[in-house]
């Protein structure tokens, strides 16, 4: 009689698999799920490793950033701020060129104020910020910006490479990919995890490390409650991470405007336009790439939520709308605006805004002004008004009250993603769960490896047995393929890969069974 090759571990799963004779008194879902963990944990492993690795150093940057870029960001405290415009015109002296987009007032003492200019050869999101000392209009210097966070040049390139490895729009499947399959791996491993320690009545056990164990079972037994203290937390991450994805974000933002969930917008049109401060625009229909964009801004938050500007996360703001920040406000015929940058300022501050805000110049001749407020940690201040660029009165009015709570949610959930909402408490978290992250793509290779045959010189570890789909019962196989088609239309990168792994597994199992006809060999895997 033939007999399986020995593993390392002879528990040979650790009792992640259960024995054919408790498969006949269990009818679940469970060996489905535990193989399906099993592909897409080692198959998705390597995105989700360069996802953790990347978004770990996102976190970090954000306090980073503060120290790299100190003379930029930081001046001594003086007695009093001069007028706005006497910045601008001090930073528009020194850098003449381009068209001015917007300019963010020192919020607090000691900060600089940005005068902010779009420049032809600066890419989508990205705008030249120049940093003027409020009490002395002294110009520090100048640097790249990206998207309305604000991102300086060493956390945007870490931003990057976060959502596409620095390679476009190509680069962005590696992050969809990641993402849509996260959450599906994090609660198929909470499943398992869970059914296998509630059987056993080990409440403590589940939650936390077992002691005593060696080899595989000591490795599955960190796998297991890391990935379930964490799993909430990688959920939170995979949902609001495709909001800035290419395809799913797309349909998140299409399913948001069906809805009515669209983040609303002070009204900046022309009067000859219909806007005089009548109905708020929506920042609802985006295209792909400001949602790629939009991982940077995320201050349109909003409406990246909407679609999930991961840009910086790529973002592009919402800036009320600024699309090309075009031609903004030098002064007077022609439909440019009579009112300066601090006038609409004051007016915004009479409307109840309060700093830290950026006032948007207008994009189209006779346009308003947008000013908004710009605080992406909690409690949320992300107040708008559009101030009329003759009169100065303002015209149109958003408060974040008032937004729907999709999204209010979608805001929350971008700046939560990128570690703006609760400040540093918020950044050493997305640190810890990264952390988390790579530890369980650690641990799960090295489980992989332990299964390995230890006979017969170098070998691949076994996968669970075979046979799952047939043995799963209907009323647990017909909602599961109802689910796995509805997340693969919304998800497409989620429902490709889906299938290129059954795909795989058929054409294994067929080498399988092939070799199955071989005396004296055993298909690995197949366990009888």
């Amino acid at each position: 009689m033939a007999t399986a090759p020995r593993t390392r571990e002879n528990d040979s799963g650790a009792g992640d698999e259960p024995a054919p004779a408790a498969e006949g008194r269990r009818t679940s879902a469970r060996p489905l799920v535990l193989r399906l963990h099993f592909y897409a944990g080692l198959l998705v492993g390597p995105f989700l490793l360069v996802a953790a690795f990347s978004g770990l150093l996102y976190a970090a940057s954000i306090q980073v950033e503060k120290y790299v870029y100190d003379h930029e960001l930081s001046v001594p405290v003086g007695e009093a701020h001069l007028p706005l415009d006497e910045q601008i015109a001090a930073a528009r002296a020194e850098h003449p060129e381009g068209t001015l987009s917007g300019v963010r007032p020192a919020a607090e003492p000691g900060a600089t104020t940005r005068v902010l200019l779009d420049l032809p050869d600066l890419g989508p999101s990205h705008r030249l910020a120049i940093f003027v000392d409020p009490y002395t209009a002294e110009v520090r210097g100048d640097l790249e910006a990206y998207g309305s966070s604000g991102a300086l040049p060493f956390r945007w390139w870490i931003d990057e490479l976060h959502r596409n490895l620095h390679l476009g729009d190509f680069g962005r499947h590696y992050s969809e990919l990641a993402a849509s399959w996260l959450a599906v791996i994090a609660l198929g491993g909470v499943v398992l995890w869970i059914g296998r320690r509630r059987t056993r009545r080990r409440v403590r056990r589940t939650l936390l490390p077992e002691r005593g164990l060696a080899g595989r079972r000591r490795t599955l037994g960190w796998h297991g409650p890391v990935g379930l203290w964490a799993a909430l937390f990688l959920c939170f991450l995979s949902l609001t991470g495709l909001t800035w994805s290419q395809h799913a974000g797309a349909h998140i933002t299409d399913l948001r405007a069906e809805l009515s969930w669209q983040t609303p917008a002070p009204d900046t049109s022309p009067p000859s336009g219909g806007g005089e401060g009548g109905e708020h625009s929506t920042h609802g229909g985006r295209t792909d790439g400001d949602a790629a964009d939009d991982h940077a801004d995320h201050a349109d938050h909003a409406e990246h939520a909407e679609h999930g500007e991961h840009g910086e996360h790529g973002e592009h703001g919402d800036h009320a709308e600024h699309g090309e920040h075009g031609g903004g406000g030098e002064a007077g015929e022609d439909g440019e605006p009579v009112v300066t940058a601090g006038q609409a300022l004051e007016s915004a501050r009479g409307a109840g805004l309060r700093e830290p805000v950026e006032v948007v110049y207008p994009t189209q001749p006779g346009g308003a002004f947008a000013v908004q407020e710009i605080q992406a940690h909690w409690p949320t201040q992300v107040d708008a008004v559009a101030v009329d660029p003759v009169s100065g009165e303002v015209t149109d009015t958003v408060r974040f009250g008032d937004y729907p709570v999709a999204a209010k949610l979608a805001r929350w959930g971008v700046d939560g993603h990128m570690g703006l909402l609760f400040g540093l408490p918020n950044q050493l978290l997305l640190i810890a769960v990264a952390g988390a992250l790579l530890t369980l793509i650690v641990l799960g290779y090295r489980m992989w490896w332990q299964r390995r045959p230890t006979r017969g010189g170098l070998a691949w570890g076994r996968p669970p047995r075979r046979g799952a789909w047939r043995r799963a019962p209907w009323a647990v196989l017909v909602p599961l393929l109802a689910g796995a088609a509805v997340l693969g239309w919304y998800l497409p990168l989620f429902g490709l890969s889906l299938l290129a792994f059954l795909v795989l597994d058929a054409v294994l199992g067929a080498l399988h069974r092939r070799r199955s006809r071989t005396p004296g060999s055993v298909p690995e895997g197949e366990g009888g």
